[in-house]
């Protein structure tokens, strides 16, 4: 049965394009899109315009979130050993929805520093730092390097200012500071040279180069001072 998004603002047109994809899965549907994207030469907000229409800010924010919440519920409901088929690899729904917010708050960032807006954290940034950990491996394989053969210990300060750890605290290679910057660092919206994280051992300072927690390609992350 065909899903209706006409209710969240969708022409019936797009509601049954969306639709199809989701229905199929859309793995195919979605290489096609995005092969048209880089093929029609357009900015990526005049391409975006063809599906939405000449909508205001608010309104998309009123549409995003009309669909991520019911994408919330979509996830509570599914069966957790079920993969989802997504852009990258297939994902069951906890670690879909895991990278979903690592994602959104990533992006989110690009919001902030053009506002000049301070954001406020909460704990809840745990399960982006524990992508980050547990990208450690990812971060060399994704760019054909061998992986080094112990990951640093990696100490950080919650923004309520618990303390959480990840691997041996004999290491001498270590990261430590605050999880926020460490979050910032593995999502690649910060470098770590322009973040207070102490950062120590031939290994750590390797990773923290290149620390990539997002599946795609390899991707550097920005220039120190370009957004601090």
């Amino acid at each position: 049965m065909a899903i209706d998004l006409t209710p969240f603002g969708f022409t019936p047109t797009e509601s049954l394009v969306y639709s199809a994809l989701l229905e199929r899965g859309f793995t195919s549907d979605f290489k096609a899109l995005m092969r048209d994207i880089q093929t029609s030469g357009l900015p990526m907000v005049t391409y975006t315009r063809r599906w939405l229409g000449d909508i205001d800010g608010p309104q998309l924010r009123e549409r995003w979130r009309s669909l991520f919440l019911d994408m919330c519920n979509r996830l509570k409901a599914a069966d957790p050993d079920h993969r989802l088929t997504w852009a990258g690899p297939g994902m069951r729904p906890r670690m879909f929805a895991t990278a979903r917010q690592m994602e959104t708050w990533a992006h989110a960032w690009e919001i902030y520093d053009k506002l000049g807006v301070a954001r406020a954290h909460s704990d809840r940034i745990f399960n982006i730092a524990t992508i980050g950990v547990r990208t450690f491996g990812w971060s060399f394989t994704n760019r054909k390097l061998e992986v080094p053969e112990a990951a640093p210990y990696v100490r950080l300060t919650a923004p309520s200012g618990a303390i959480w750890e990840w691997n041996d605290s004999s290491s001498d290679s270590r990261i430590q500071g605050d999880a926020v910057a460490f979050c910032q660092v593995v999502t690649q919206v910060r470098n770590v040279a322009d973040t207070d994280l102490s950062v120590s051992g031939e290994t750590a300072e390797r990773w923290m180069a290149i620390a990539q927690c997002f599946a795609g390609p390899p991707e550097d992350p920005p220039a120190p001072g370009s957004r601090a």
